[in-house]
């Protein structure tokens, strides 16, 4: 059997154990075209084939940049690193400054995109990088070569044996890749991986996820280009798991469809799916409403392992029976298994959700930790809500005197690319200094409490943990998204964009007119109406913690815009940039 050390040995491993008809499959105007573990390693080997006659050497940096997650990204990723050259992703949608800044920083010497959009991005910077020899589509794009000519360029196989012999040469220590961090702050960071690093990492995991071994659907809409969804789809060809790929704004649609049994989620997402299907439970009228209420309530108060008690359980089966079986039809009817990370889950959302049965197991990780450091399992006791769960086998997670997790493990980054003084900063003793503050109970278990970096000090000295306000407050329905200010000010404020469409249905109720997302903002009732969200949110927290004043803001916060990174977590400092004079209008009084 394949003995798995590099990333690219995962298709193989596969071919040997499963040889699956359905490896990867992708929906090109509305028909879906499904590729073979066969066919995934025969166009990687063009690919490679392909891209020693363009002159790539071990070591060059392959930049792919894609819309959504597709094949041709995969069978590029093995194609590049087969050569023991790296693949350099970026997210698509950053600005043209940070593309022309990775590129040049990578020297990347091709670059491969999804589609027009991200051609025309590459195309206005593309003479402020020396180093970059050409651009490729997976896309028909006017102007711009196709992938499809590199690989007829690699269909004649008598190189081969130079791609043979590059690929032996691969060590698992080698570097495989450089994934360059969002930038909350400053500059992207390029955190440079080696084959070991998530080779590790997806081995350890696969003990942790629950699937029927050479017999799986995946859903995969996650961006690749970040480690954590690209880390499972390692994952899931280990598994023998037909990866199907979905546009993020489309899931539920393709869930249907596909009826998956695993994919990987951000509380983001599962935040907006609860939000919907509350919101459908509101729209029900006389005893279905009921019902629908009923078991909501019940599943709220979830517990695993049956702590609950028989006649909890009694009433969760009716409850499932009934109500949470429709929840399931709506993603395919087959889920078991949701690996949520990235960011803080609500407790309340997990409960919810594994009450449904959805199987959602929250866990933790960075970009640096490939990404896992520790998730739950359902099995053998391994699950605890509030938590991350216990570390991944070989992984070693020390608690700092000021609180800080540092990891130490076969997953720990080699540093970051052309930067030794910050590697140096979070590199310590072997231990790896994760900026995030938490603790281990008794039992193992590993919870998050906050960012270092994010939680901050009033001017009267007191700490704030703003992660946990912004999770309290955004259990409201009347609150979309909220990011808790006041550092080194008198007292805790927040900037809150609200759930328009969920306001607007409110005030219809109510008779109230709102008018404009810039008019709803600053409307009396609305103001008012949030208050009282913000007061009941603030029962949980002690006096200096309260959040005593806030301001709406009219737009919709996105990725796109810029609030949010492409892993859905907020982008603080230009969130207060944004809303400099909101923030100003709040402290200039107190």
């Amino acid at each position: 059997m394949q003995n798995t050390t590099r990333l690219f040995d995962f298709p193989y491993y596969q071919l040997e154990k499963y040889n699956l008809k359905v490896a990867l499959a992708t929906k090109y105007n509305e028909n879906w075209v499904t590729t073979s573990t066969k066919e995934y390693i025969d166009k990687a080997n063009a690919i490679s084939r392909a891209l020693l006659r363009l002159g790539v050497k071990t070591n060059d940096k392959i930049a792919i940049i894609s819309m959504s997650n597709r094949t041709e990204w995969n069978i590029m990723d093995i194609g590049v690193l087969q050569l023991g050259a790296q693949n350099v992703p970026v997210y698509p949608t950053i600005c043209e400054d940070d593309y022309a800044y990775i590129l040049n920083h990578s020297e990347a010497t091709y670059c491969f995109v999804s589609c027009n959009e991200v051609y025309q991005k590459v195309k206005a910077i593309q003479d402020q990088v020396p180093t970059l020899k050409d651009v490729y589509s997976f896309d028909e794009v006017p102007n711009c070569k196709n992938w499809n000519e590199v690989l007829a360029l690699g269909e004649d196989t008598a190189n081969q044996n130079d791609v043979e012999n590059l690929k032996n040469a691969v060590k698992p220590s080698d570097l495989a890749t450089l994934i360059y961090t969002s930038g909350t702050t400053g500059r992207p960071k390029g955190v440079m991986l080696s084959h070991s690093n998530l080779v590790s990492n997806a081995l350890e995991s696969f003990k942790r996820i629950p699937i029927e071994l050479g017999n799986s659907k995946s859903l995969s809409f996650l961006p690749v280009c970040h480690v954590y969804e690209r880390m499972l789809i390692y994952l899931y060809q280990y598994c023998g798991t037909s990866i199907y790929f979905a546009p993020i704004d489309q899931i539920s649609e393709y869930a249907k469809e596909v009826k998956p049994n695993v994919m990987t989620a951000v509380p983001r997402l599962l935040e907006k799916v609860y939000d919907k299907i509350i919101a459908k439970g509101t729209d029900l009228t006389g005893l279905k409403k009921k019902l629908f209420f009923w078991a909501v309530a019940l599943g709220l108060q979830y517990e695993p392992y049956g702590q609950n008690g028989w006649w909890y359980e009694k009433k969760l089966g009716l409850a499932r029976k009934l109500i949470f079986s429709k929840w399931q039809d709506a993603l395919g009817g087959n889920l078991s298994v949701m690996a949520s990370g990235s960011a803080a889950l609500q407790p309340r959302l997990a409960r919810i959700f594994n009450a449904a049965q959805f199987g959602v197991m929250e866990g933790y990780g960075l970009t640096e930790t490939s990404p896992v450091v520790s998730v739950n399992d359902m099995r053998n006791g391994g699950f605890r809500i509030g938590t991350v769960g216990k570390p991944l086998e070989k992984t070693e997670v020390k608690i700092a005197e000021d609180g800080e997790i540092c990891i130490k493990g076969p997953q720990v980054m080699l540093g970051y690319y052309k930067d030794p003084e910050k590697t140096a900063e979070v590199l310590i003793n072997g231990y790896f200094h994760t900026g995030d503050i938490g603790e281990i109970d008794a039992d193992g278990f590993l919870k998050i409490t906050d960012r270092k970096k994010e939680m901050f000090k009033t001017s009267g000295g007191k700490y704030v943990a703003p992660q946990l306000l912004e999770n309290r407050l955004k259990q409201s329905r009347f609150i979309d998204q909220v990011m808790v200010i006041g550092e080194s000010e008198k007292m805790p404020a927040a900037l809150i964009q609200p759930d328009f469409d969920f306001i607007k249905n409110w005030a219809k109720i109510h008779k109230i007119e709102v008018g404009t997302n810039a008019e709803l903002v600053v409307h009396e009732k609305v103001i008012a109406r949030i208050a009282e969200e913000v007061e009941e949110a603030n029962e949980n927290f002690a006096k200096w913690e309260k959040v005593k004043a806030f301001r709406l803001t009219p737009e919709v916060w996105s990725i796109d815009e810029g609030h949010l990174t492409p892993t859905m977590k907020l982008k603080r400092k230009i969130v207060k940039e944004k809303y400099i004079k909101l923030y100003n209008e709040i402290y200039e009084h107190v």
